[in-house]
This record gives C-alpha cells, sequence and structure tokens, in this order.
C-alpha cells in the first residue's frame, strides 16, 4: 500500500521533481500549446480562439487549466485501453500539473529566448499543400427558412490520368453552418446537373440512382481531421472523374450565410500496393429492430455484419451518430472464438467525430464477424436532446433524428 500510494505521489508532483526552477511559457509551457493546441486553435481553424503566442495563452490560462484537467481537451474520445491508435490527442499527468503549476504561479513568461513560433500552410491541417483543390463552383447562398438543408455539388477534377491518392481533406467554408459533407465519386459527370441543388429538387429525382464508382469515398463531421494512409495504400481515382459533394447545412435564419466549402487531395508520390476499401455497419445491420428510439429511454443496439468472405486489413474507424449517441463498442470475433478489440468510446461528443487510425494493422480473419454495441440517451438528463420533453426519434439523416454508422477502411493483401 505504501509503495502504490508513493508513486501515486511522485506521478501526481512529477514537475516538481523535473524542474528546481521557475516554470515559464518560453521554456515548458510553449512547447506543449503549440505541439497539442496550436494547429487547432489558429486562424481559419475549427478552435475558436488562436493559441500562438503568450498573450494568446495567458489570457485563457485558467480555462486551459481546466479543460486539460478534466481531459476535454485536447479532444480523444476512444478508449486507448480498449484499442491503440496512431496520433493519440491526450496529454500526460506531467504535462497536465505543468499548465496547473504555471497558472497557479502567475503565467509568468521566461526568460527572452528565439521561441520558434509553428508555422502553417493556409487551408490545410496537412504538413504539405494539396495536389489540387477542388471548390464548389460558386459561392453559396445558403437558404434561409431554418430547417436543414442538403445540397449536392459536382466538382470536376478534370484530370487526365489516373491518380492515387494518400490523403483527403474537407475544408467547411461556413464552419458555423456546414453540419457534415460526404463524398462520392462518379465517373459518368452525370451528376454535373445536379450542382447546386438540394437533394429535394424534382428536377435531379432521376440522378440519385445513377450508380457512383465509390458510394462513399469519404467523408467530414465535426472535429474530423484528415489522415495519411501509410505507405503503399491509397485510393484511386480514375481520369475524367468528379467528386459528388453532398453537404448538410444547419437551420439558419440569416439572409446573407454564404458557403466556399472545398476538398483538398494529396497524390501518392510511391507505388501503391493496395487500394484502399470502405465497409461500413449501418442501421440495417441492427439485429434487435427497428431502429428506432422511444422517448424517456436508455436503449442499446446490437449490430453485425456477415461473415468476412476474406480476410481484412483494417486501417481505420469512423463511428457516426447524433445528438442521442451515449456510448458505443466494436469487436471482432473469430472464427476460432477470439476477440479483436476494435474501437470504445463511453462518452459519446457529437463535436468530436473522428477517424481513428489503428495504430497496427489490424488483421479480421476469413469468417469472423464484426459485431457493434451503439447506446442512446432519449431522456431529459440528455443535455443534447433537440426536444423537450423528450419524443420518439426515428432514423433519419437530420440532426434531430439518429443515425447509426461504423465505417471502416481496410485492405485486402
Amino acid at each position: 500500500m505504501f509503495k502504490v500510494s508513493y508513486y501515486i505521489f511522485l506521478i501526481c508532483n512529477f514537475p516538481y521533481y523535473l524542474f528546481s526552477q521557475k516554470i515559464t511559457f518560453t521554456e515548458h509551457i510553449a512547447p506543449i500549446i503549440h505541439q497539442n493546441c496550436t494547429p487547432c486553435h489558429r486562424s481559419g481553424e475549427v478552435g475558436p480562439f488562436s493559441l500562438i503566442t503568450y498573450e494568446d495563452v495567458a489570457k485563457r490560462g485558467k480555462f486551459i487549466q481546466k479543460v486539460t484537467e478534466s481531459r476535454y481537451m485536447p479532444p480523444w474520445r476512444a478508449d486507448h485501453d480498449f484499442a491503440e491508435f496512431k496520433d493519440v490527442r491526450k496529454l500526460t499527468l506531467g504535462q497536465i500539473s505543468l499548465i496547473r503549476l504555471w497558472v497557479q504561479d502567475g503565467m509568468p513568461l521566461g526568460p527572452n529566448i528565439n521561441l520558434p513560433i509553428p508555422t502553417f500552410n493556409a487551408g490545410t491541417q496537412l504538413k504539405e499543400k494539396p495536389d489540387l483543390s477542388l471548390r464548389i463552383n460558386k459561392l453559396f447562398k445558403i437558404p434561409s427558412e431554418n430547417k436543414e438543408e442538403y445540397y449536392l455539388f459536382s466538382l470536376p477534377t478534370n484530370l487526365k490520368e489516373n491518380k492515387f491518392v494518400k490523403a483527403i481533406e474537407f475544408r467547411a467554408g461556413n464552419k458555423k453552418l456546414v453540419h457534415h459533407s460526404r463524398i462520392s465519386v462518379d465517373t459518368t459527370q452525370l451528376m454535373r446537373i445536379t450542382d447546386g441543388k438540394s437533394i429535394d429538387d424534382s428536377t435531379i429525382a432521376k440522378y440519385g440512382k445513377v450508380k457512383m464508382k465509390d458510394e462513399f469515398w469519404s467523408g467530414w463531421v465535426p472535429g474530423n481531421n484528415p489522415i495519411v494512409y501509410p505507405d503503399g495504400v491509397a485510393k484511386q481515382l480514375s481520369a475524367g472523374s468528379d467528386l459528388s459533394v453532398n453537404i448538410h447545412y444547419a437551420p439558419n435564419l440569416l439572409p446573407n450565410e454564404i458557403d466556399s466549402s472545398f476538398v483538398n487531395l494529396y497524390f501518392a508520390k510511391e507505388p501503391i500496393k493496395y487500394d484502399l476499401k470502405t465497409f461500413i455497419l449501418f442501421e440495417k445491420d441492427i439485429t434487435n429492430p427497428p431502429f428506432e428510439i422511444p422517448a424517456d429511454t436508455v436503449i442499446t443496439f446490437y449490430a453485425k455484419s456477415v461473415e468476412l468472405p476474406y480476410e481484412l486489413t483494417m486501417l481505420s474507424v469512423q463511428p457516426h451518430m447524433h445528438l442521442l449517441g451515449k456510448s458505443l463498442r466494436s469487436f471482432a470475433i473469430t472464427p476460432g472464438g477470439d476477440l479483436i478489440p476494435l474501437i470504445k468510446i463511453s462518452n459519446w461528443d457529437f463535436d468530436w467525430q473522428m477517424t481513428y487510425q489503428f495504430k497496427e494493422e489490424q488483421k479480421i480473419p476469413f469468417g469472423s464477424i464484426i459485431y457493434a454495441e451503439v447506446t442512446y440517451d432519449n431522456t431529459s438528463k440528455n443535455p443534447r436532446n433537440s426536444f423537450s420533453p423528450p419524443q420518439r426519434i426515428l432514423s433519419g439523416w437530420n440532426s434531430t433524428q439518429e443515425m447509426f454508422n461504423l465505417i471502416f477502411q481496410y485492405i485486402v493483401k
């Protein structure tokens, strides 16, 4: 018991042993902030304020202490003890303690050293500039009828040859009203007539039957940063293809809100061995239907795939639910009865829906079945519930309805 208490004491007071001098911004705090916070907290990104300079950080010091101690920031919702992922956004206990001690000591600036200020490319969260950026054709005026809207945009790539795409990045032009986007690949060019039109427009109804080469090539939801696929892995994009982008806009009352969203594409420079594929569990895969959530209930649905027809190598997973989402867990069961953990989120956060890239490739054997357990809270205790009192909720795209998607990206070796 003494040893356990002693080690806990050492961990909690780690900075005291590491630093005999005063903890300062320039020497100790800036590296933590610049690595973990600044990529999102800078001009043009999702963070609501900048965290680059001493002045930026010091005026929000107590707030930063609070959100880091509660682990609300940096945002990371997946349980790292269940499955391991790359690029985990998580501060160590020592880093959290450093911030706390710095704030409590009055947030001293520190010595006048040549503090390196991080630099970023404008218009992307990745370190390199995109090979191709495709913007919706004109400034789109978002309807002001105070209801959720879904519009289609056709983005011609004008590629003269096939390309392999290493990373895809959707950039919301109106971060306040762009709710999410879904990107498909159109090799027919028939979808060009749908550009800038609502999915409810009767003049384009027949185009909903156009067969896409990739129905779900990529997607963006709040908090979802782009990932770069591993060496030798990419998505093929055929010459002459168009991107068909379905953008969901939140309800809007203002008459002059516009959008100028765009898509960044990064092409592979090295030879490609594997074509990245997508596998999705949907509401139709629920084993205890119907997918509806009665008022004043907390309900869990169970989903499973068919037996896998070949061995998959899973590279990433992206869960998607709406405001009633509470928790989820997914795993594979092999023909031999072994359990392969895939993802667990105990506290679903609608604002931070990420693509989680596995730290190590997850090989799922032939004949395995992928399972999911997803829980929804349709009670008045859920602060995100859109209705008071709660109402019966059905499946649908609107944020006041509910969805279940579990999107896996994989390769076949």
